[in-house]
């Protein structure tokens, strides 16, 4: 348990900075962050099979490859959890501004928990860190009620929509990639999240061809180098280092806990942007991080 709550927590260290990415590469837009940020995931993907395969080839472990059936899974599961949900998160954003939307997203980790209890263990058990996350998500409300954008009608409805659509294509993500691993154990959680990888940046090929700027375009915008770093530090580190972490996590752990620890990317997110900002966080917003963390805690005494 102590292995799967430490690479679970990990996981929500490397999410966490796509909180204050977007900040570093204001010129271009929502949907060119996304595509750069898995292009650089299934590159990195392909460049580890490869080296894989090479090390195969000179005697050493031969890696694994996908059925037709296993190669299906993980392009299924890379729409749910991450091309997919990334799309509707920008078209939620867009429609109906940054903070419903966001506060909708902050809702997983509770669907997750809820869906995701183990037959054995008592819902009067998980009622102590469920009490203690949902009073944390009041109180960010709270705090950042007065940031909502002004966007009204049917353009808000759409992006809540959307909003919800999201939430909801993680959420499934979430329990089925839990699922998945569980039922194959011989798959490690590195060449898994090689797998989804691979998967990712071809979706990210897909998005870019549909609704992303020209390669000529981007090139010429002033900042175009500090954009391709960006895209690859999150590609490595917020996608494939995450997804290994969060694989170790769902391996270990059952899906309530794991969701419970989905937390973890709030605040470190709120911690990367304060620090980006250079200014200490409101009561309120102190408040909800520590009920975060007890709920955390108490979460895990639940599943001892």
């Amino acid at each position: 348990m102590a292995i799967g709550v430490l690479a679970g927590l990990g996981a929500g260290a490397f999410w966490g900075m796509t909180f204050v990415a977007p900040l570093l590469v204001p010129g271009f837009s929502s949907v060119d962050y996304t595509v750069g940020r898995f292009l650089a995931c299934g590159l990195f993907s392909l460049l580890w099979l490869a080296v894989g395969r090479l090390r195969g080839a000179m005697g050493g472990a031969v890696p694994l490859s996908p059925t037709l059936r296993q190669a299906g899974a993980a392009l299924a599961l890379s729409l749910l959890g991450y091309t997919g949900y990334y799309l509707l998160l920008v078209l939620a954003i867009n429609d109906a501004g940054a903070a419903l939307p966001v506060l909708i997203i902050g809702t997983i980790p509770l669907w997750i928990m809820l869906l995701g209890k183990p037959h054995g263990l008592r819902w009067v058990a998980l009622l102590p860190g469920l009490v203690l996350t949902v009073l944390g998500m009041l109180l960010m409300m709270q705090a950042t009620a007065s940031d909502h954008d002004p966007t009204t009608g049917a353009q808000l409805w759409r992006g809540l929509a959307y909003a919800v659509a999201a939430m909801a294509s993680w959420t499934a993500f979430g329990l089925l990639n839990a699922r998945w691993l569980r039922h194959h154990p011989d798959v490690n959680s590195t060449v898994w999240a090689n797998w989804l990888g691979v998967a990712a940046g071809l979706g990210a090929m897909a998005l870019w061809a549909l609704w992303g700027s020209s390669a000529s375009d981007m090139v010429a915008r002033p900042g175009f180098g500090t954009f391709v770093v960006v895209c690859a530090v999150t590609g490595i580190g917020s996608a494939w280092v995450a997804s290994v972490l969060w694989n170790m996590a769902s391996r270990r752990l059952s899906p309530s806990l794991a969701g419970q620890l989905i937390v973890s990317e709030t605040v470190f997110g709120l911690l990367y942007s304060f620090a980006w900002d250079g200014h200490w966080p409101a009561a309120l917003q102190w408040a909800a991080c520590v009920l975060f963390v007890l709920g955390i805690l108490a979460s895990i005494k639940a599943h001892r």
